[in-house]
């Protein structure tokens, strides 16, 4: 009986050890996605001296001052990162406590709501690569974070792709945060722009992790640099001395056409880095792990906000295998590609334009903002050292200049920047922002209007597109040198869209010469109209028609307007979201990213071709795009009107992990009425629960989104 049961154990061994084998055999080996080129960068962050979220800084340093560099001239890699870190985390999110840092979120405050995380230092391990084709010339930045309370049993990913035009930290503080508190591995990506600065002077270039190269010899490891003969790099530099290349500008590659593609890319690198540390051994590979953690077991939030928000809703539309199972994004740079049937109503109010692309109505707002911020209705409110006095006089100069052209109407100015406004919300933007016209032409119309039409246009630095250039300026606004000191820096400091770090937009055919667009003369009115002149060219190139007469473009400019309106075709989405649940956040005062142009109508779009179910929209009262303005207090006026957006965008995550998770149903859409902080400028008083409600399980009757055959309805 004895030897009976010992050849019975014998028999289920074997057994078990065939059944261990077949199963090894059926289990790929972990391989580096086809898209990631090698060597992966891994660092371990003891989540003391240094770790993932704060960079060692912690929930204090993140809040205090700007860290310093030993040798401001040399930063280290290791420097770079911290201020990188730093620096991103306090452009996404309000970094005061009266704003709600370190009290709703913050490095500090757990998953449900707590303020028990201490410093909120991450342990874990950053796995960061290039997607490339070989060539170099991509060299799109992707980056894991795989933080030590990962559970191998409960695996889950989250995407971080950057907002704006950021370097790979961009998204730290929005994802990234929510992504490592809940123990997910967390997948960032630049996606094809980030900071990445060519000195066509020295040749400098920057290394993925900021140090600085010198083009000649950096091969294919520069984050980017012009594709230019040293020819024609002389050439240009003879005839625009001082001058810089931008990566997101200047790649000729339109990377937002390729946003949702990175950022999938940077998903299944997480599954990599995952399996790299808790995948099964490989038995026919001795010290090589499979590919034992798979999409089918593991939980994926796409994720993030503003561009990398756009990205996260490409992904889920790209995503042919099934890698994400929900969306979660907040104020999207999403617009449909077709919205012509969809109709979108606030209150009694229809919107006469809708879902245009966002070169269309960047080009629009850079001719007409800078008069419409003069409207009673809007106001100047930027205190003097945003907004100096010679500025309200250019502004007064605009939209004279306009009226002359016919593109405003009214013999005195007030009725001219009143109609100024008036074409704005015509075109889609809504009233309730009113207010951030200046601020926004102040900080990011110029910029943006002359980056994406050079990057759908696919234009080279040498190009010049409309007469603008980037360079530093000196007081006078005329261009100058580098300064090492900054440009050592600018990796960490800079956002990836000039004005940024010392680097100006340059109008090259300013009456006199080039000067800083702002304090530019437009060779048509001589006058100083910030460079109204080029903000008319990049209008033409977006519409294919002359800005002022209407009449069809020709010759240079009509071959100029065909690249540009073909890349912008590139980009648009189709509104298909494969059935995937997604949570759309919105503030219903985005004058960045107008709401009738990029949320609602990317919803209504998706409702007309996908039908009611699976997609929510959240639209936030007195929110807006940038959360880090709120922190400037009386400098800019937002805290006492604008609450933070960023606590929607941490409760729509929450929400999207609880349906995915525990099957709670998601939220209906639904607008969410939060009340301002009030109070004075600068001394607004603190942030509290009252000011920011939640999203409601079950909203009144008057609070709901609706659809109702092609009309989107939008509660008053």
């Amino acid at each position: 009986m004895h030897l009976h049961r010992s050849r019975q154990h014998l028999v289920l061994a074997v057994l078990a050890l065939l059944g261990a084998n077949a199963a090894q055999a059926a289990t790929p080996p972990n391989r580096l996605p086809g898209a990631v080129r090698g060597p992966v960068i891994e660092t371990v962050y003891d989540g003391v001296s240094n770790d993932l979220l704060t960079a060692g800084l912690g929930k204090t340093g993140l809040m205090g001052g700007t860290p310093a560099y030993v040798n401001p001239a040399a930063p280290t890699a290791a420097e770079l990162r911290r201020n990188a870190i730093y620096v991103n985390y306090r452009a996404l999110v309000d970094y005061t406590a009266g704003g709600g840092m370190g009290v709703f979120y913050g490095p500090n405050i757990d998953i449900h709501g707590q303020d028990t995380l201490g410093e909120g230092k991450v342990p874990g391990r950053e796995y960061i690569a290039w997607s490339d084709d070989g060539s170099g010339q991509r060299n799109v930045t992707l980056m894991v974070q795989l933080p030590d309370s990962f559970n191998p049993a409960a695996p889950c990913i989250v995407s971080a792709t950057s907002s704006g035009s950021r370097g790979v930290y961009g998204a730290i503080a929005t994802a990234g945060e929510w992504g490592l508190k809940r123990g997910c591995a967390v997948a960032y990506t630049d996606k094809g722009t980030g900071n990445g600065l060519h000195d066509l002077v020295s040749g400098v270039v920057m290394a993925r992790d900021g140090t600085l190269l010198n083009a000649a010899t950096a091969g294919t490891e520069a984050l980017f640099q012009a594709q230019l003969t040293e020819e024609q790099r002389a050439a240009f530099n003879a005839a625009t001395p001082n001058r810089v290349a931008y990566k997101h500008a200047h790649s000729q590659r339109n990377p937002e056409k390729d946003w949702g593609r990175h950022t999938l890319d940077a998903i299944r690198l997480a599954f990599w880095a995952i399996n790299e540390r808790y995948g099964a051994p490989d038995a026919r590979q001795p010290g090589r792990r499979l590919a034992t953690i798979t999409p089918e077991q593991t939980l994926v939030i796409a994720s993030s906000v503003s561009n990398g928000g756009g990205a996260a809703l490409a992904a889920a539309e790209q995503d042919k295998d099934g890698l994400i199972d929900g969306v979660a994004v907040s104020e999207p740079n999403a617009t449909p590609r077709n919205a012509r049937k969809l109709q979108i109503r606030q209150g009694a109010l229809q919107a006469s334009v809708l879902g245009r692309p966002l070169v269309d109505y960047f080009t629009f707002a850079n001719v007409y903002q800078p008069c419409a911020l003069l409207s009673s209705q809007a106001g100047l409110s930027l205190s003097a050292a945003f907004w100096p006095a010679a500025f309200t006089t250019i502004a007064q100069l605009r939209c004279g200049a306009l009226a002359a052209k016919g593109l405003v109407s009214g013999a005195t100015l007030a009725e001219q920047a009143d109609d100024a406004l008036a074409r704005m919300l015509a075109y889609g933007w809504q009233p309730e922002s009113n207010f951030l016209q200046q601020s926004h032409f102040r900080f990011a119309t110029n910029s943006i209007a002359f980056t994406y039409v050079n990057a759908a246009g696919r234009f080279s630095v040498l190009d010049s597109v409309c007469g603008y250039s980037l360079a530093n300026t000196d007081a006078n606004g005329n261009p100058t040198a580098q300064l090492p000191v900054v440009q050592a820096g600018i990796f960490a400091s800079g956002n990836g869209v000039p004005p940024t770090s010392g680097v100006n937009i340059v109008y090259n055919p300013s009456v006199g010469g080039a000067k800083l667009d702002f304090v530019a003369i437009s060779p048509s009115t001589s006058q100083f109209d910030f460079a109204l002149d080029g903000a008319l060219c990049l209008r033409s190139l977006a519409t294919g028609v002359d800005a002022v007469t209407g009449a069809p473009l020709a010759g240079e400019l009509l071959a100029q307007s065909q690249r540009v309106q073909a890349g912008v075709s590139e980009v648009l989405l189709k509104a298909r979201l494969q059935g995937k649940p997604t949570l759309i956040v919105a503030g219903r005062n985005d004058a960045l990213l107008p709401g009738n142009h990029t949320a609602r109508a990317y919803y209504g779009a998706n409702q007309l071709k996908e039908g009611a179910g699976s997609t929510r929209l959240i639209e936030v009262t007195n929110a807006q795009h940038f959360d880090g303005f709120i922190a400037f207090g009386a400098l800019m006026g937002y805290d006492t009107r604008f609450i933070p957006l960023h606590v929607y965008f941490n409760r729509a995550m929450d929400a999207m992990w609880d349906h995915l998770k525990h099957g709670t149903a998601l939220p209906p859409s639904q607008v969410v009425r939060t009340v301002p902080r009030g109070g004075v400028s600068g001394a607004a008083p603190a942030l509290t629960a009252a000011n920011v409600p939640p999203i409601a399980a079950a909203p009144l009757a008057g609070d709901l989104i609706t659809m109702d055959g092609p009309t989107l309805t939008i509660p008053e």
